[in-house]
């Protein structure tokens, strides 16, 4: 019986880990999710203000 009652404690302790596993890697995603949404705002922004002088320095000049 004891060692019954051991093995469902140590079970029980193994989801909280899990979950806590899970909630660091949730909270991570989410925070470079963030990074990201902010640079693709930084890009839209550029692009709508001066699209023609942001392409153009994409585009290689002759002997560049």
């Amino acid at each position: 019986m004891a060692q019954q009652f051991a093995q469902q404690q140590h079970r029980s302790v193994e989801p909280q880990s899990q979950v806590a596993q899970n909630r660091q890697k949730a909270a991570r995603s989410q925070e470079q999710e963030d990074a990201l949404d902010a640079v693709l705002d930084d890009i839209s922004s550029t692009l709508e203000t001066d699209a023609e002088t942001y392409v153009s320095s994409f585009v290689q000049k002759g002997g560049e």
